[in-house]
């Protein structure tokens, strides 16, 4: 027995070195004085002992002696990465740079500290915020019709444009003492978000002034003179704005736009002024049609030197009104029938004075900096707001649908091939709010995280698409079928929009998330890229072996973290918590330990080449977003007060993370370039196998059952939508159908038991009838199920149309008759003209004569 007690101090020992972040140093004792132990207790019998002696010491003496891991180790790294990486440019260096590291830092390093997690403030509303969320954008909502805006006009109605201008929807982002509303960015959330449930198309018309345009850059980069002038007439509407980045051959590599202006001296307001001769050629410009003011992203040059010595002087942003001779304005794009304003622009030799640079003559060149910042906060709000609304509307309208909608005399939404999918819509609606939550949390504390932003991006617009096909697979044919009553069409249509926009999801998962997350969260990586990048041989080599040797002891404790988290099903893993939640914590914690270690020999084993490894770099992203994720909806649960209610939906949602983190894991491992090494990982990682499965049908059913009835976890889950009660608005008659089913089922459930059913020749009333006479049900009872039934068929009921060939025949036919009838009429007029001046001919004629 004592051979075990002597097993347990080692392996805490252990541990306790892998959860204090020990270094290698440290390492390098604790295992000596463990093999001294189980040595001296005769736990290591002699042969054993001599290997695993040998083993230990020729690790640990190589990388603990200074000189011989610099010989063996340190330097010949250093020379390969200098070899492979190119110098770092400085727009990568500011791409790197931009934003802030924050808890996604603590995911990717393996040791997530979740005190500091609870910690965060739970974003909350100011008094004039909720005020502004009660009455103009209720009212905005309730102006919303999506047949009228995308069907008839192509476009929001005038009195809607006046409305959002003259209410300051534009102006969200900017100070009150330039007019604007100066809200958080949680209240600018949840104004795109309310909004974007009722109309995608106002939802985008309102987010993109205040995401990514001139004023979130005036703001951070712009000089007094352009804040006085611009942003007091962008918060009124006097100017609408749009931002022209994408080009024909440029995208989301915004660093590859051909658009240049030239450094130049030319006439402005009558006078001779520096400035900058452009030309461009941009498309997918939202507001671009519409807009008064053009901010504009291009390469500067100055071949003359009038600026100073350098020619090339990198991306400008400017801003130019769009009346300026020369510019373009173009005409329309149709985004998938969606109605809001968008469409190309361009300019030829465009002059414009240096005092229209973003920033003045100082902005110059550094047009990319404040993309890479901007870029960061319209990722992490307008779009996050936009899936995260579509997801609860898709959740509260198709519970109700499924509640509502009945075959073999129940409700769809008790079969369990619907129970599935009403699952999936709940639970991923709960993890895409509460991760727009948490990383609101962040951007209201004055954090400024590019990383969450870009994998909120990705995962709250992915997250829309699948709700909103689970959505139209329950509807069925409810949901394909044009009209003004289809409150799917539009949203469906637009759900590829979000996911191209602000970079591409493709893009954004298989090189932007991890690639800057590893750059920006790793501790260590960025510091040894400049240490081997750096020109003096003395200062490289100490500043590179220095970060390596603490390297070393982070992936030690990353590794050791992996191994015994994993072989003791995680249960030797920190929970900050008790109660049903406690255990998640804890396979978060293993999860987290195994991908950083993990990323870290994939990065030692690949280094630059990563580059090109897509589909690697992209199943990290997807790890690093599940993660991220499942610790949102862990702390949403905790910020609600841990209602019992919620239970299913953070369960699910945590189930759901951890599968999807393990099976990206395992695909990395399975496609590891080094396969002796993949599998060598694969048994520290997974060393009792991948234990974690997809939520089960119990889970699911749990989750589905919440969207079907009115509770306090339904309005939890779906707060923040617009919600009209009305019977006779497109949503609202199902909030009413739903309502009135609630009365009428027990009635019927009674009537079941008692075998009655309408009989299949009665007419509905005349059932009632027999049924009150009969004193069955009393007549408010029958007047409930009345109402019932025709919320219930208002509700299901789709628009039908007459065809178009009848419909084309019977316009020409009233056109024809409509015609017919002139010509008749004038016909009869022109005779009886005609009669008139026959019959006074006549009389002439017929006069008598003066005598015979």
């Amino acid at each position: 027995m004592g051979w075990i007690i002597w097993l347990l101090i080692i392996a805490g020992a252990l541990i306790a070195l892998a959860r204090l972040q020990a270094s290698f140093r440290a390492w390098t004792i604790g295992v000596a004085a463990a093999l001294v132990l189980l040595g001296a207790t005769g736990l290591l019998n002699f042969w054993p002992g001599v290997l695993l002696w040998a083993v230990y010491l020729a690790i640990a003496v190589p990388l603990n002696v200074p000189q011989l891991r610099q010989r063996w180790l340190s330097e010949p790294l250093r020379a390969r990465i200098r070899k492979v990486l190119p110098p770092m440019s400085e727009t990568e260096r500011e791409a790197i740079e931009a934003g802030t590291v924050w808890w996604e830092a603590e995911l990717f390093r393996g040791s997530p500290q979740w005190r500091s997690l609870l910690s965060v403030p739970e974003p909350r509303l100011t008094e004039a915020e909720q005020a502004y969320l009660d009455g103009p954008v209720e009212e905005l909502c309730r102006m919303l019709d999506n047949w009228e805006i995308c069907s008839e006009r192509n476009d929001l109605p005038p009195e809607v444009w006046d409305f959002i201008k003259r209410n300051h929807f534009f102006g969200m982002i900017i100070p009150e003492k330039y007019g604007g509303l100066e809200f958080s960015a949680y209240a600018h959330s949840q104004v795109v978000m309310k909004v974007s449930s009722r109309s995608p198309t106002a939802g985008v018309t309102v987010m993109v002034p205040n995401s990514l345009g001139p004023a979130e850059l005036l703001l951070q980069y712009g000089t007094d003179e352009q804040k006085k002038y611009y942003l007091p007439r962008l918060a009124d509407g006097r100017e609408i704005p749009c931002f022209g980045l994408t080009g024909p051959d440029a995208g989301s590599d915004a660093t590859a736009i051909p658009d240049y202006g030239i450094v130049c001296e030319g006439e402005h307001n009558g006078e001779r002024v520096l400035g900058l001769r452009t030309t461009w050629e941009k498309r997918y410009i939202t507001l671009g049609p519409v807009a008064t003011v053009l901010g504009l992203a291009f390469k500067a040059y100055d071949p003359d030197g009038l600026l100073g010595d350098d020619e090339e002087l990198g991306i400008t942003c400017a801003l130019i009104p769009t009346d300026t001779p020369g510019v373009d304005i173009g005409d329309r794009h149709d985004p998938l029938g969606t109605a809001f304003q968008n469409g190309p622009n361009s300019g030829k030799d465009v002059f414009i004075p240096l005092e229209w640079v973003i920033g003045g003559r100082d902005g110059v060149g550094h047009g990319w900096t404040m993309l890479m910042e901007c870029l960061s906060t319209g990722r992490g709000i307008s779009l996050p707001a936009l899936g995260a609304g579509g997801g609860k509307f898709f959740a509260r309208i198709t519970g109700a649908y499924a509640r509502i909608r009945r075959q073999f005399r129940l409700p769809i939404g008790r079969f369990e091939g619907i129970e599935e999918p009403l699952a999936r819509i709940g639970a991923r609606t709960y993890m895409m709010d509460s991760a727009r939550l948490l990383t609101l949390s962040a951007l209201d504390s004055g954090e400024k995280p590019g990383v969450v932003s870009a994998m909120l991006k990705h995962h709250n617009t992915e997250g829309y698409r699948e709700i909103v096909n689970d959505a139209m697979d329950i509807h069925g044919g409810r949901g394909i079928c044009e009209g003004p009553n289809n409150y799917l069409a539009v949203p469906y249509r637009a759900t590829p929009v979000a996911i191209t926009v602000e970079g591409a999801n493709i893009l954004t998962r298989s090189m932007i998330v991890f690639g800057q997350g590893a750059m920006r969260c790793h501790p260590y990586l960025i510091g040894e890229i400049l240490a081997a990048q750096n020109d003096d041989p003395v200062e490289a080599q100490r500043d590179f072996d220095a970060a390596l040797f603490e390297h070393l002891g982070y992936t030690t404790c990353n590794a050791a973290r992996a191994f015994v988290y994993g072989l003791s099903r995680s249960r030797l893993a920190e929970t900050p918590v008790d109660g049903p939640t406690g255990k998640y914590y804890r396979r978060l914690a293993r999860m987290s330990a195994a991908f950083a270690f993990v990323a870290d020999m994939t990065l030692l084993m690949l280094g630059g080449e990563l580059k090109r490894k897509e589909k690697l770099s992209g199943r990290f992203a997807d790890a690093m977003i599940y993660m991220f994720v499942c610790s949102a909806a862990l702390k949403r649960f905790e910020d609600n007060g841990r209602p019992a209610e919620d239970l299913p939906l953070v369960e699910w949602s945590a189930r759901y993370s951890l599968y999807q983190v393990q099976q990206a894991l395992d695909e990395i491992l399975r496609n590891f370039p080094v396969k002796s090494v993949g599998l060598a990982l694969r048994w520290i990682v997974f060393p009792l196998g991948r234990r974690f499965r997809y939520p089960n049908d119990r889970a699911g059913r749990a989750v589905a059952r919440l969207l079907l009835e009115p509770s306090a976890a339904r309005d939890r889950l779906t707060a923040g939508i617009y919600v009209d009660q009305r019977p006779d608005d497109v949503t609202g008659r199902m909030e009413h159908a739903l309502h009135l089913a609630l009365q009428a089922e027990p009635i019927e459930e009674r009537l079941r038991k008692r075998r009655l059913s309408k009989p299949p020749l009665q007419t509905q009333e005349a059932w009632l009838e027999e049924l009150v006479n009969d004193g069955v049900i009393e007549s408010g009872e029958a007047q409930t199920l009345r109402e019932w039934e025709a919320a219930r068929r208002a509700a299901i009921d789709v628009d039908h149309f007459p065809p178009a060939g009848q419909a084309a025949a019977k316009k020409k036919a009233a056109s024809k008759k409509k015609a017919g009838g002139r010509k008749k009429a004038a016909a009869k007029k022109a005779a009886s003209a005609g009669a008139e001046d026959a019959a006074a001919a006549s009389k002439k004629t017929a006069s008598p004569r003066s005598g015979t």
